[in-house]
């Protein structure tokens, strides 16, 4: 699975391209970015601290080069992108936490209702990351659900761990949930 955490650098910018170019122009960006930057060609006047910061941009040059003309990598890397993307700007109508969700034992899921009569769905194993944002799926609204003090908050017949004191399972029609009590 990706690691959702924001790239620490744009390799599409250090090579001068966009994640929509075909592996033939990355590669006619990154040589001639190489010929322009590699230590070999540089003039003998440059000073040292130029010459440290060519040798830089020509170590990140090659690094945006490993990642993008590998398949696997560039996806993987790509991936990244979209959710640091969607992570920044998704309009979020409200921000609550798994606490404030229903545990449904039937489909395994969190749900939470929307004001529009249809519901946020979160999957059990997408509780695993520490923020989510959640899409109702009835209406255009969405969520960020935030996984806060949960760790002890579940009882021995939900899935993940025990109950604090003072934490009891609700019935509720076909759904149970886990409550403070």
């Amino acid at each position: 699975m990706a690691d959702y955490n924001a790239p620490q650098k744009d390799w599409y910018l250090i090579l001068g391209a966009c994640p929509t170019d075909d592996l033939q122009v990355l590669k006619q960006k990154y040589q001639k970015l190489v010929l322009m930057f590699h230590p070999d060609k540089q003039r003998p006047d440059v000073s040292e601290e130029e010459a440290e910061q060519h040798l830089q941009r020509f170590i990140d040059i090659d690094q945006a080069w490993k990642i993008l003309s590998n398949e696997e990598s560039r996806n993987e890397y790509n991936l990244q992108l979209r959710a640091c993307e969607l992570k920044q700007s998704w309009p979020v109508d409200a921000h609550i936490t798994l606490d404030d969700m229903n545990w449904d034992y039937e489909t395994e899921c969190y749900s939470y209702t929307c004001r529009c009569g249809g519901e946020f769905i979160l999957e059990k194993d997408e509780t695993q990351e520490v923020e989510t944002v959640v899409c109702c799926d009835s209406c255009s609204l969405s969520i960020e659900v935030k996984k806060v003090g949960l760790e002890d908050s579940f009882c021995d017949s939900c899935p993940i761990k025990s109950h604090k004191e003072g934490f009891v399972c609700q019935p509720n029609e076909a759904k149970r949930s886990c409550r403070p009590a």
